[in-house]
């Protein structure tokens, strides 16, 4: 198994990404014949009745995760909630899933994403530095 750190997380609630605002996170690869990850949030109570939702409904939500460093490109991860555990401020919730592989890589997209937005030029590479700093979610 590997560990990670957990950065960022969003969760797709359909064409909405919902941000989780992390006190803590860790990721881990358990390397197994199923190719299985465990995703751990720790964040502010009041997610709880979303998450709630969604254990209740048994629903797999796709995962936008970034790993490690900010800088990194997110990975994308199709999920299923295990565990979700309140406590006083805050909640537990534990992911469990598999890395869906994208044909292209974040910076493609985004590029292509740009691209049919307009941007050419000297505003195309300013606006192409200043998201793959951010990160934003591509649809």
């Amino acid at each position: 198994m590997k560990t990670f750190k957990l950065i960022a997380l969003e969760i797709m609630d359909g064409d909405e990404a919902v941000n989780v605002p992390l006190t803590d996170g860790l990721i881990i690869n358990k390397e197994d014949e199923q190719s299985t990850w465990l995703l751990e949030a720790y964040t502010a109570a009041p997610l709880y009745d979303f998450f709630k939702k969604i254990t209740d409904e048994q629903k797999e939500v796709i995962v936008q995760a970034v790993i490690t460093k900010k800088d990194n490109d997110p990975a994308f991860f199709q999920t299923k909630v295990v565990t979700l555990t309140q406590f006083k401020n805050h909640i537990s919730v534990l992911l469990e899933g598999r890395l869906r592989r994208a044909r292209r890589d974040y910076s493609e997209l985004l590029l292509d994403s740009l691209l049919q937005k307009g941007f050419t030029g000297n505003a195309l590479l300013n606006e192409f530095k200043e998201k793959m700093k951010s990160k934003p979610r591509i649809k």
